[in-house]
């Protein structure tokens, strides 16, 4: 009676079927919660943490911006987050085989396609250290190259060059610091925290482009319009030595590549007609007009209409702004250039600067009073009849000015000029 009892009763679960039970329950929970982490870490296609470093690394290419090259070198370890070590020195010239040569500067130029962040000093500081070192052996690389650079190494030049400069800047015009009261030629350079990698960057692709085994006709496949106008927008950088590379570099490249002339000059316009009729704020100005003056003193006679109207369009219109100072020496110069290769502009510069003169800002004066004594200088008689009414009215109201004690010794060297004509 009592075992019929008993076997009523309902029996205990074992402990391996429980366990069963249980298992089968939270696998999907399980599931569920990798799929979720991998997704977080970007890997939910390998459907699974067990990742194996070829993996892992192939896919920090897929990852990152600017990685290393396409079989990054080191291992990668799951800690957490993904961490790769992929980038690595590679050795130097001099510990290959003259063959494999050309193939390692294309691997250098890749690894140095890779870009940092600087505004940490202490971020990456062994990559930095790397980086900086491989650049460096770039620039050695390029000044002693024996043979012509293919086209794969073209491309790769202007993809690593691209990377480096081609940034976003925040510049605070010249014109600005003036009126703040800083010292144009005293101040301290605006100093990007990466210079010491973009010196490099400048330095290497300045001589890149000087180079004899740079072909002009496959490398303006590279050099093209686009990279170029890239190239126009860094001039309104800060640091005057970034300024200064951005000069020669643009003139060897106008210089070198015959077919981009035209487009060049165009561009160079269009900043000047932005500057004078929008802005009137950039700091490339000086700079740009140094590189127009070498251009105009090659112009063959006689002087294209195309080039007179640049004349009368941009350059005497950039008497019009406030800033002048900042890049007036080097507009007299183009303006003198023009002259002496056609005398017969005399006439439309000085009533051009008739028409721009100032009115209440006595420093300005004196400029425009210069550039007049140099413009004399280069006049021959039958234009300056054609101006001379107007020219010597506004030397009598400088001479009835309130300012004229500021004035006078420019208008006696102006009217000195005029007496040796």
């Amino acid at each position: 009676m009592i075992k019929q009892i008993l076997s009523k009763l309902p029996r205990k679960s074992s402990k391996s079927s429980q366990s069963g039970d249980q298992s089968k329950n939270l696998k999907p929970y399980l599931d569920s919660s990798i799929n979720l982490r991998s997704d977080e870490l970007g890997v939910s296609n390998f459907g699974s943490l067990n990742i194996s470093s070829n993996s892992a690394s192939n896919h920090a290419l897929d990852m990152g911006s600017n990685q290393v090259g396409k079989s990054p070198r080191g291992t990668s370890k799951f800690t957490g987050p993904l961490v790769y070590s992929s980038y690595e020195a590679l050795p130097g010239f001099k510990d290959v085989p003259s063959s494999e040569k050309q193939n390692l500067f294309i691997r250098k130029l890749s690894l140095c396609s890779v870009t940092f962040d600087f505004t940490d000093p202490t971020k990456s500081l062994r990559e930095k250290e790397i980086k900086r070192q491989t650049l460096s052996e770039l620039v050695d690389y390029v000044t002693c190259a024996n043979g012509k650079f293919t086209e794969i190494i073209m491309q790769e030049v202007i993809k690593m060059v691209s990377a480096n400069l081609f940034r976003a800047i925040s510049p605070q015009p010249r014109e600005n610091k003036a009126v703040l009261g800083f010292d144009l030629e005293e101040e301290e350079p605006s100093m990007d925290p990466a210079w010491p990698h973009l010196q490099l960057v400048y330095e290497f692709f300045l001589r890149f482009v000087s180079s004899s085994d740079t072909d002009a006709k496959l490398a303006k496949k590279y050099i093209d319009h686009s990279f170029i106008l890239k190239l126009l927008e860094l001039f309104d950088s800060d640091d005057h030595r970034e300024r200064d590379y951005l000069k020669t570099i643009l003139h060897r490249i106008y210089g070198k590549f015959m077919v981009h002339r035209p487009f060049i000059r165009k561009a160079i316009n269009n900043i000047f007609y932005r500057f004078i009729f929008e802005t009137e704020k950039h700091n490339g100005i000086g700079e740009l007009l140094e590189i127009l003056g070498s251009i105009i003193n090659g112009f063959a006679l006689p002087l294209k209409e195309e080039h007179k109207l640049f004349l009368i369009r941009a350059l005497i219109p950039l008497h019009r702004p406030k800033c002048l100072a900042t890049y007036h020496q080097q507009l007299s110069y183009c303006i003198t250039q023009f002259v002496e290769k056609d005398s017969k502009l005399s006439d439309t510069v000085i009533r051009g600067l008739l028409k721009y003169w100032p009115v209440t800002n006595s420093s300005k004066e004196v400029m425009f009073l210069s550039e007049l004594e140099e413009v004399l200088e280069a006049t021959q008689h039958p234009e300056f009849q054609c101006c001379m009414v107007p020219l010597f009215c506004q030397v009598a109201r400088c001479l009835s000015s309130s300012h004229f004690q500021h004035l006078q010794l420019q208008i006696l060297d102006l009217l000195s000029a005029f007496f040796n004509m």
